[in-house]
């Protein structure tokens, strides 16, 4: 009699595992009806099976008050049962176990804005920073002069006036040479194709990309420079250059930070604070909670603070070098980088922020003013999937300068129309129209 048991309850077992691998095959096929089928189908299997057999992780299955503690408990009571562990850890896809997992999103936070994710030979969007037409964008590219390792071009601006204040060899282009049609950019796709590098880890949506709205938001600077009014810090704070020298800071990200804040406050009267701290000392992983508590802090004393800019060193494959000639000078392209709290699937309830909509106006604001005043100095925004701390002030900015085989110099020579554009955006002298 135990030997029928036994069999029979072998033979119902092998029935249960040919029906979930079946599911798991059929949930591959992309149409909404059949994923909505399988899924039902899935959900019904799954009640037969553990609502008898494993209540307990039964009701922590359909209950979702406490995500992160259910998903604990799962993974615990599940150890003996890996086909229902790896079934429900993969209804969702690969983002699943990430979204349930807040150290591990701290932890990709940290390391991941090198742009991984995409093959090398599909990083272009360096080199199509605009949404021209090409003979258009060829000619404006030409104007400022495209760096040539062989050749090097020599020549002041005509028109422009250097002052005293300017920084030597830089003459801030006071008229656009270009102006965006943007009644030409109110369809969502083409304004993602002008505008962005849209990662595969996330999706942004048209409620979020509209030009008219993003356009439409004040950034100007409220208040006066009689308080720090811009914090500029690096997450990163051990990135260096093709020349920098080792253990010497300021030759790496922290001294062109040292640099842009000068001119910031030199030229344009700003009121600047440097936070130099290096939160990626023993490794890249969790830099960003490991600044989260200095950064609220810095903000909580000094109220004043408008606005909040991250400065990186982005790293590239060693045969693209981001550098351009501008007025004659080699320049290092630079990206502004926005965390979605998203990911395909929808938003990350544990990476809220609050300010994402302000945070994607200042960078596009940023970007469009840097298209039109020194085009290809700017490369597309790059969209991901995380938080990367923008959600401590509506104006924030997250700067990759440059990557690690460009030199310090090209680095430094960035600065000077990156600090314009800032000021541009900041004064409100900078419109749309």
């Amino acid at each position: 009699m135990d030997m029928k048991k036994k069999i029979l309850r072998i033979i119902i077992i092998a029935l249960v595992l040919i029906s979930f691998f079946f599911i798991l095959s059929e949930g591959t096929k992309t149409r909404k009806e059949q994923k909505d089928k399988d899924g039902a189908l899935s959900g019904w299997i799954q009640d037969m099976m553990m609502e008898p057999y494993l209540p307990g992780v039964h009701s922590l299955n359909r209950r979702k008050e406490n995500k992160i503690t259910s998903d604990v408990y799962q993974k615990w009571l599940l150890a003996d049962y890996p086909v229902f562990l790896y079934g429900m850890e993969s209804e969702g896809g690969v983002e699943a176990e990430t979204e349930s997992d807040y150290a591990r999103l701290l932890m990709l936070e940290g390391s991941d804005e090198d742009h991984k994710s995409i093959p090398e030979d599909e990083l272009e969007y360096d080199e199509n920073a605009m949404h021209l037409e090409q003979g258009l964008a060829d000619a404006l590219l030409a104007e400022n002069g495209m760096y040539l390792e062989n050749q090097a071009v020599q020549q002041e601006p005509a028109g422009e006036q250097v002052s005293e204040n300017t920084p030597a060899g830089f003459a801030p282009v006071m008229e656009k040479n270009y102006s965006y049609k943007w009644d030409e950019l109110q369809n969502y796709e083409d304004l993602v194709k002008a505008f962005y590098a849209v990662d595969s880890t996330t999706k942004a949506g048209d409620e979020l990309l509209q030009a008219e709205k993003l356009l439409s938001k004040d950034m100007r600077m409220k208040g006066s420079a009689d308080e720090p009014q811009i914090l500029i810090y690096h997450t990163h704070a051990k990135e260096a250059f093709a020349d920098s020298t080792p253990e010497d800071p300021s030759t790496g990200i922290v001294g062109v930070g040292d640099y842009l804040a000068s001119i910031l406050e030199e030229r344009y009267g700003y009121h600047v604070m440097h936070h130099t701290v290096s939160y990626d000392s023993e490794s890249r992983d969790y830099a960003y909670s490991n600044s989260l508590p200095a950064i609220e802090q810095l903000l909580a004393e000094n109220p004043s603070i408008e606005v909040v800019i991250d400065l990186h060193r982005d790293a590239m494959p060693e045969s693209k070098r981001l550098v351009m000639n501008l007025q004659g000078r080699p320049t290092a392209q630079f990206m502004f980088f926005n965390g979605l709290s998203r990911t395909g699937k929808g938003p990350i309830e544990y990476l809220e922020n609050p300010y994402l909509e302000d945070n994607l106006a200042f960078s596009f604001q940023m970007q469009a003013a840097c298209n039109e005043y020194y085009p290809g100095v700017a490369r597309r925004i790059y969209l991901k999937a995380y938080r990367y701390n923008m959600h401590l002030c509506p104006k924030t900015l997250l700067i990759e300068l440059g990557a690690q085989n460009n030199t310090l110099e090209e680095a430094m020579n960035a600065c000077d129309p990156l600090a314009h554009v800032l000021d541009l955006v900041l004064s409100g002298d900078y419109t749309s129209s």
